[in-house]
């Protein structure tokens, strides 16, 4: 088939690799324009968009869904993955079968554009990822294919998301193959659909009054970005990794518990593992803390 993949994120690697390999046409990738990053917010191509340029293959980016043209009627099927733009009918039933998407959740879970990181802070042992035909609404299309995954403890939604993503081209080669031999998707089954909503800076905040593992699972679900934050005299603190612990502390209290950095929650104290404060690199909480030097019954926010 002439495919055609609508991706920005680096997840969608390993499966733009997998269809450069394969006996498929892979002839045009579609990513999101530049975007200002880091603090000289220089404008940047997504990973896709470098990846498209570095193996030679023709790229595309629309500011816009009303910006697309017709090109894409001359292709058999278009594969989305993280791209983060919601298309209208008329797009979709431009190429021969339309647009199919890799969403990183078992539909009708987590639809919505944070299924990992949303997987890890609602506390899941197991989440997977899920091939299916998009339609007009937010990943309500039919399902040609799912694969579990377990959720290790203690890792990031980073981790978790590279994780899923090495999933993505046994499923996408076993959608083509139903595709192509007409098979038809099933439908999901929308009565239980849940939310994976884009996390918000203002989402971010912990809140210590939380108990201890509700509070570890938002900073793994969190990290490595944007990650969740605290206060520390005055300064926005990032904590990237964290663990509950068997230590009881007052709620909000920080201290250095044999040489770790713990904090009270409702629960057991939270153990800091990793942070990065304000106008710093990331650090070990243990070195954050030699320079920090708490006094005693200081708290945290």
């Amino acid at each position: 088939m002439k495919i055609a993949v609508a991706a920005s994120p680096e997840v969608a690697i390993p499966t733009l690799e997998y269809l450069r390999a394969s006996e498929h046409e892979l002839s045009l990738i579609i990513s999101r324009p530049d975007s200002p990053v880091g603090r000289g917010r220089e404008l940047t191509p997504t990973a896709v968009s470098q990846w498209a340029t570095a193996n030679g293959i023709e790229l595309y980016r629309p500011n816009k869904a009303a910006d697309f043209d017709e090109r894409l009627k001359d292709y058999d099927l278009v594969i989305t993955i993280g791209y983060g733009v919601l298309l209208p009918e008329y797009i979709l039933e431009q190429p021969k079968h339309g647009f199919i998407n890799l969403h990183f959740s078992l539909l009708p879970l987590l639809r919505g554009a944070a299924p990992a990181q949303r997987a890890i802070i609602d506390g899941l042992t197991k989440t997977g990822i899920t091939v299916f035909q998009l339609d007009a609404g937010m990943d309500t299309g039919p399902i040609y294919v799912q694969t579990e995954h377990f959720i290790k403890p203690s890792i990031t939604s980073g981790e978790l998301l590279a994780e899923l993503a090495l999933l993505g081209p046994k499923a996408i080669s076993q959608t083509l193959t139903a595709i192509e031999a007409g098979v038809i998707p099933v439908a999901q089954d929308h009565s239980l659909a849940t939310s994976a909503a884009k996390l918000g800076k203002a989402e971010a905040q912990i809140s210590w009054s939380d108990p201890g593992q509700k509070i570890v699972n938002k900073i793994l679900g969190f990290a490595p970005n944007p990650g969740a934050t605290a206060k520390f005299r005055g300064e926005v603190l990032r904590i990237t990794k964290a663990q509950v612990t068997e230590v009881t502390l007052p709620v909000g209290e920080i201290s250095l518990v044999a040489g770790s950095v713990h904090v009270g929650t409702a629960t057991n104290a939270v153990e800091l593992l990793e942070v990065t404060p304000a106008g710093k690199k990331p650090m070990s909480a243990a070195a954050w803390a030699n320079g920090a030097r708490f006094t005693a019954g200081e708290t945290i926010e």
